[in-house]
């Protein structure tokens, strides 16, 4: 990865579009310190010092390609309440565009309030609705993808088993996706693992994995078995099993197979980590680099917010520092 080749890449990036369908969400922090134990349960008693809103969720990963230069259309479901219109305000603020949002009156937004003290996670609190949206609502949800079909490099579904990404809609998306050419990349979870056929890259993390096939991954043998299965049962071009601490493992339809190491130095907080690894995967691959490159340096991205307490997204300054320091 020379200075000439991430300096194109991330040019390229500043004129792709990539539209992200998923599971939207607000990521609630409230920071705090713990000073004793409440006389009422053994448990710390978080005196309040500060609070704040995210996007979580579908909306981190439009956010994280926003951050890298390009353009994102956000497709989602909110509910029709004050957490629906905050949601709206903070795409407002980070100047992202809610033309993709669908309201359902019969459905809360979804919202995880998380409560940290020193630098740590007390508790998290989710409020949400996780049975699928009404065919209404899928109707819309496609029809925004199909009106800017044409518009669009590349389309990231983000499934967070909260009801949006239903066995119909990944049907219909992945059919436009190849019936127009488009780079399709899936970050998936359990409920519908087997469905992602005949995409471009297929993400997975070990437990994901573990949980579909039946099975531990133990042993590199096991890993290599595992990802070996997956492009077959799913026909996929290419498999990206995320390892945590042992970083990735890329499968190629043509039989390539390569294990990149983590480049996380410390490890402060991984939420949102797999939302900047799909985002900067995707980016990439729409802006001319390799599956071997983009898996790269997605890489290298999510270990650098793996180094920041709470949701924040990749810095394109901060990855080039980062790729020419390593000297790939």
């Amino acid at each position: 990865m020379t200075p000439n080749r991430i300096e194109e890449l991330l040019k390229n990036v500043r004129t792709k579009r990539i539209a992200v369908v998923g599971d939207v969400m607000i990521d609630r922090y409230i920071w705090g310190n713990v000073q004793r134990i409440s006389p009422e349960a053994p448990v710390p008693v978080v005196e309040v010092e500060s609070e704040s809103s995210r996007l979580g969720g579908a909306a981190n990963v439009a956010h994280n390609i926003t951050s890298l230069g390009a353009q994102s259309l956000l497709i989602g479901v909110v509910g029709s309440d004050f957490s629906g219109k905050e949601f709206c305000s903070i795409l407002e603020h980070q100047k992202t565009s809610s033309d993709g949002i669908v309201f359902d009156h019969s459905r809360p937004t979804t919202v995880k309030t998380r409560v940290i003290a020193h630098q740590q996670h007390i508790v998290r609190i989710d409020s949400e609705e996780k049975k699928d949206v009404d065919q209404a609502t899928e109707k819309k949800i496609m029809q925004v993808l199909e009106c800017n079909i044409d518009s669009i490099d590349g389309i990231i579904i983000e499934d967070y088993n909260k009801g949006v990404v239903t066995k119909d809609l990944i049907v219909q998306i992945i059919a436009l996706a190849n019936k127009h050419a488009k780079i399709i990349t899936i970050d998936p979870k359990y409920n519908h693992f087997f469905e992602y056929k005949n995409v471009t890259v297929f993400k997975p993390n070990t437990k994901e994995t573990e949980e579909a096939l039946g099975r531990k991954l133990k042993t590199e043998e096991d890993v290599i078995a595992a990802g070996k299965t997956l492009l077959e049962k799913l026909n996929a071009e290419n498999i990206l099993l995320t390892r945590s601490e042992k970083g990735m493992s890329l499968f190629e339809r043509n039989g390539e197979i390569t294990h990149i190491p983590t480049f996380a130095r410390t490890v402060a907080d991984v939420s949102g980590a797999g939302d900047t690894v799909i985002a900067t995967l995707t980016a990439m691959l729409t802006s001319g680099s390799t599956v071997a490159e983009a898996s790269l340096l997605a890489n290298m991205a999510g270990g650098i917010v793996c180094g920041e307490v709470g949701i924040i997204p990749v810095d394109p300054a901060v990855l080039r520092a980062t790729v020419l320091e390593q000297k790939l």
